[in-house]
Formats: structure tokens, sequence, C-alpha cells
């Protein structure tokens, strides 16, 4: 629980909104999400259930709002790097800009690790694959060999399971983010050596 408080704190600003997203991802993240009602939710806010309700309706609303607002910086890198060379220097900023939009979601991946099937069901899961699509469009040169096109995949990969594997690693997250990033970039340049 505390490693869902500390991603969150940093990126909030503190309106209303944004707090019962951080509440409900808290009780989410501690029962479940098919366990939680609204009304946990408007309880541990100290808030009505119309409150609630005047911003969401239902559990659904908050977490696509959740992955709407955090995922927007992934789904700006994706327009940035469609606009972009396939050179190394653009694929190792792709990979620095997304280790940052990981960083910044990080209490959303892991409802989303921990929830799989829920996130199938909800409409944010079509949506999470299509940004994992763009992601892969332009970090993957077409005109690449073969593995250095699944190195650069696994740039990717390396970024999300980093995340999950290393947050019971004892050390600063900033460290830990940044070991990730290096191995991602490691590859990347790498992908580039035959190139």
């Amino acid at each position: 629980m505390g490693g869902t408080m500390d991603g969150t704190k940093q990126r909030r600003r503190g309106n209303t909104r944004q707090r019962i997203q951080d509440v409900a991802l808290e009780l989410f993240a501690e029962q479940g999400y098919e366990k939680t009602s609204l009304r946990e939710i408007a309880e541990r806010l100290g808030v009505t259930k119309a409150a609630l309700y005047y911003h969401f309706k239902t559990k659904e609303e908050i977490i696509v709002s959740l992955f709407e607002d955090l995922t927007k910086p992934i789904e700006e890198l994706i327009e940035w790097g469609r606009r972009q060379p396939h050179t190394l220097e653009t694929k190792q900023e792709i990979v620095r800009r997304y280790s940052q939009a990981l960083a910044g979601a990080a209490p959303l991946f892991r409802f989303m690790q921990e929830n799989q099937a829920t996130v199938r069901e909800l409409s944010i899961g079509e949506t999470f694959k299509d940004r994992m699509l763009g992601m892969r469009d332009i970090i993957i040169d077409p005109d690449a060999d073969l593995v250095d096109q699944v190195r650069c995949i696994s740039a990717l990969f390396t970024m999300h399971a980093g995340m999950f594997v290393m947050k019971d690693v004892e050390g600063d997250p900033e460290e830990k983010r940044k070991a990730i990033l290096e191995v991602a970039t490691d590859l990347i340049t790498q992908a580039h050596k035959g190139a």
C-alpha cells in the first residue's frame, strides 16, 4: 500500500475528482476491484455517496478516467514518435519518456496487473492494447532484422516487468527506475549497432 500512495502523491494536485481516483485505487489495491463499493469509496473520502455520484456514477467510470488521465502522456509520446525518424536518438528519447510516463502511472499499472480479468471486461483493456501496439510501431524499425526488432520490443517489456518485479526490491524508487531505463536503453542501442 505504501508504494501505491508514494507514486500517487507525486502526480496529484488534490482536486476532488483526483482524490476520488486516488482513494478508489487505494481501496481496489487493498480489497480488490469487485469487492469495493462506491459507498466504501465515499466513506473513506468522508463524503456522501451523492457527492461521489456527482463526479462518477460507477466504479468503471473511475477506472476509465484514471486510465485516460494517466496514460495521456503515453498517447502523446506515440503521436510524437510517429513524426520522428527511426534513429537511435529518437528511440532512446522514446524509451526515456516512456519510463517517466510509466512512473507517473505506476499505481494504475499495478491495478491492471493485479486485476487482469476485470481489465479485459472494461473498455480500458482494448485501449491499452492499442497503446501498446502504437508503442511497438514507433520503437521497432520495420527494416531492421528480426533479432533487433525483438531487442526493441524487449526494451518495452523490460520497463513493464521492471516496474512490477523491482517494486519489492529494496532501494530508492528513482534509482530503480533509472536502472531499468539503463537496461532498456542498452537494448535499443544494441539493436542499432547492426543498422
